[in-house]
């Protein structure tokens, strides 16, 4: 594996494999990979002759109360799970890197970018937009591969690929949960045991919207009255949203004829989590 910590490494390293005219897919990751993480890594592989990771831990996309210093990281050890994975490129640059002390220029998707996470948590999605543009250019895969737990994020990025006419196609894999139903988070280390227990509400709450809506039931109001009272059961839970939304604009459904996201983000402890589900008529 291939690692490069720089933005000209990198260009050099995917060039050299583009002109022997090979697929080339791209998973960006903050790190602390987890099997959600690998499981993106392996539908890359499936699909494209080369496959590159990013790992870097995004400044712009942390609020100034938020987790970034302690976002947990593992270099070597995530270096030896993508290597077990046959990853053929790592890119790994420095914030310096990244972003020099003279840049100035950011991406913003307007009215998308405050829906959902980016309700409570301003100027999170320009960060995310921001980086993934630079890694789109720096690395010009054909394919890029997003976990479907982040479909708040998808909805940017497929967006901002159509508006900026990014020659890349946006590939969403299904969400990775563990046994009991969690889905599968670096951040879900934080969690000490009882908040492990406690973090399965969020999971609970789209299985009762879920159950609701295959027994019938149609209004978007009275699904969300129920998911969230499911989640108030649990006292070590505070919701952020339950949300029903349009999953390309994320504007809030006034009826469920056509596929819809149900989203949910709420703080187990003081440790922020997202999860969703997909209503299909």
């Amino acid at each position: 594996m291939k690692i490069a910590k720089t933005i000209q490494e990198m260009r050099e390293a995917v060039r050299d494999a583009r002109r022997g005219g090979e697929s080339l897919g791209l998973v960006p990751t903050m790190g602390a990979l987890h099997e959600g993480h690998l499981s993106l890594v392996r539908a890359a592989k499936a699909r494209c002759d080369a496959v590159a990771v990013s790992i870097f831990v995004n400044p712009l996309q942390f609020g100034p109360h938020e987790d970034l210093a302690n976002y947990p990281r593992d270099f070597a050890g995530d270096c030896h799970r993508l290597e077990g994975e046959g990853v053929d490129f790592l890119f790994a640059p420095s914030v310096e890197e990244m972003y020099p002390e003279t840049s100035v220029t950011y991406v913003e998707l307007e009215g998308l970018s405050k829906r959902l996470c980016g309700g409570s948590r301003p100027g999170h999605f320009r960060g995310v937009a921001t980086v993934v543009a630079k890694l789109f250019h720096i690395v010009e895969a054909d394919l890029a591969f997003f976990g479907q737990k982040d479909a708040a994020q998808v909805a940017i990025l497929r967006r901002m690929v159509k508006d900026l006419n990014f020659p890349v196609e946006i590939v969403v894999c299904p969400i990775v949960r563990e046994p009991d139903g969690l889905a599968m988070s670096s951040r879900n280390a934080y969690l000490n045991p009882q908040e492990r227990k406690s973090a399965l509400q969020l999971h609970r709450s789209l299985n009762e919207v879920e159950r609701r809506f295959q027994q019938g039931e149609r209004d978007p109001a009275s699904l969300i009255e129920a998911g969230k009272n499911v989640l108030a059961q649990e006292p070590g839970v505070r919701l952020d949203y339950f949300s029903i939304v349009d999953p390309d604009t994320l504007v809030p459904v006034t009826g469920l004829t056509r596929n819809a996201l149900v989203a949910v983000a709420a703080f187990v402890g003081s440790t922020r989590l997202i999860d969703n589900a997909v209503l299909t008529p």
